[in-house]
């Protein structure tokens, strides 16, 4: 597989569009509470927050077309219903989350500044790069994401070169389904279906290659920015399990600002804060750009709607930045197990060709997984107890009581299409 000068730009671009404020403070804590069952809750993580958000790039890689196609076969109104409220989602949740987490750990130790003049300042700069929309993969790939991983792979390599004693045993039932479930908060399945899109449109406008060029460039974008991705991870994980028995913390931000301390000294802390600012910031790019351009498709190629989208969006993360980190990872919670389900699912089908999935099959699946997914959102949301439902489903204690079910509907499926496809065509010829 060629790695050519515009699959590294590519590449580059798509890693730090998924690498936000989640990637960075979620895979140390996971591992400090792993401690020597590291590896195994490592493969869980990867799972949710790098196989299937790769696969969601190969399922555009694949249409070559936008989020609206991803529910299509469906029927188009679930699509038009299910991409308003993933980027609604996107905008409210994610968005703000990169202000307010760059604002409490790249900017408040620091600067005597408020919440509020920090967001304002950030999202300007963020509605700039949105603006300049042709220009954000050379950007990305050519300037940001090189520091990014510069500053990234020297915490991880001074702390996994350190003489440190190994990490201790930790008692963690379901370590794999943990990782899991804390993959869903790096919202990355979400984000690959967003990003997806912004490529297709980011290669569409930069040059006039054949759809099967752009094709092939996003798959091998895509393999190697997941590869990226899973050796940052892992290094995070491992990192953060070296120092569970002489970090003693139960903050995720907290854990991070020591490890930056402890493997760079006082320097580190600055080089943290100049991480998260960029990690967050190409992520909240993505986020607003991949929405505008929604709309703008939409509204049949408005650049007005895209401008009004991308100011507006902007301004709604300013306001929700103001609520907090902690705040806002706590109403993620319940969207995440309400779209999740579903977006994986889109994705999963996507990535098959057209012929081995007919939209009977789309259509059975992902009314099945929406239905099934419905107690963990309810658990979620505290309206029903995790004992109640564990009586009933399998997987409740672990957030993903949807999976077994869906497999075998699936299975089902696949095994009664071929008759219902003969019937229909029976009928048509009648």
């Amino acid at each position: 597989m060629r790695f050519t000068k515009e699959t590294a730009i590519t590449s580059f671009a798509l890693f730090s569009l998924f690498f936000g404020a989640g990637n960075l403070i979620i895979p140390p804590f996971l591992g400090y509470t792993a401690g020597s069952m590291w590896l195994i809750t490592s493969l869980g993580f990867a799972l949710s927050a790098v196989v299937i958000p790769i696969l969601g790039i190969f399922a555009h890689a694949r249409l070559q077309g936008t989020l609206l196609d991803f529910g299509n076969k469906v029927h188009p109104i679930f699509s038009l219903i299910f991409c308003i409220i993933v980027y609604l989602i996107a905008i409210t949740l994610p968005g703000p989350r990169t202000a307010s987490v760059t604002y409490e750990m790249g900017l408040q130790p620091y600067f005597a500044i408020n919440s509020l003049t920090s967001s304002s300042i950030y999202f300007g700069l963020v509605l700039i790069f949105v603006l300049n929309r042709s220009k954000i993969i050379d950007l990305l790939g050519k300037y940001l994401t090189p520091l990014l991983l510069i500053i990234l792979a020297t915490i991880i390599g001074v702390a996994v070169f350190a003489e440190l004693p190994a990490p201790q045993k930790i008692s963690e039932e379901g370590s794999v389904f943990k990782g899991i479930i804390e993959g869903y908060q790096t919202f990355d399945a979400i984000g690959a279906i967003v990003i997806g899109a912004i490529l297709v449109v980011s290669l569409n406008l930069k040059d006039h290659e054949s759809a099967d060029i752009k094709k092939k460039l996003l798959f091998r974008a895509g393999i190697f920015a997941g590869l990226g991705l899973f050796l940052i991870y892992f290094g995070l994980i491992y990192v953060g399990a070296l120092y569970s028995t002489i970090l003693e913390t139960s903050s995720r931000t907290d854990l991070l600002s020591l490890l930056s301390y402890e493997t760079l000294g006082k320097g580190g802390r600055v080089m943290l804060s100049v991480l998260i600012s960029l990690a967050c910031f190409t992520t909240a790019i993505g986020i607003v750009t991949g929405t505008s351009d929604f709309v703008k498709g939409i509204l049949k190629g408005s650049q007005k709607a895209y401008i009004i989208t991308a100011v507006s969006a902007c301004i709604l993360g300013v306001i929700i930045g103001q609520t907090g980190v902690a705040y806002i990872i706590s109403i993620a919670v319940p969207a995440l197990n309400f779209i999740y389900p579903l977006v994986i699912v889109l994705i999963i089908l996507n990535v098959f060709p057209a012929r081995m999935v007919s939209a009977f099959i789309f259509r059975t699946v992902t009314i099945s997984t929406f239905l099934l997914s419905i107690p963990d959102f309810l658990i979620s949301l505290n309206l029903l107890s995790i004992e109640t439902a564990k009586e009933l489903i399998p997987f409740t204690t672990y957030g993903i009581t949807w999976v077994i079910p869906t497999l075998i509907i699936f299975a089902l499926a696949k095994l009664v299409d071929p008759f219902i496809f003969k019937k229909a065509k029976t009928d048509t010829e009648i």
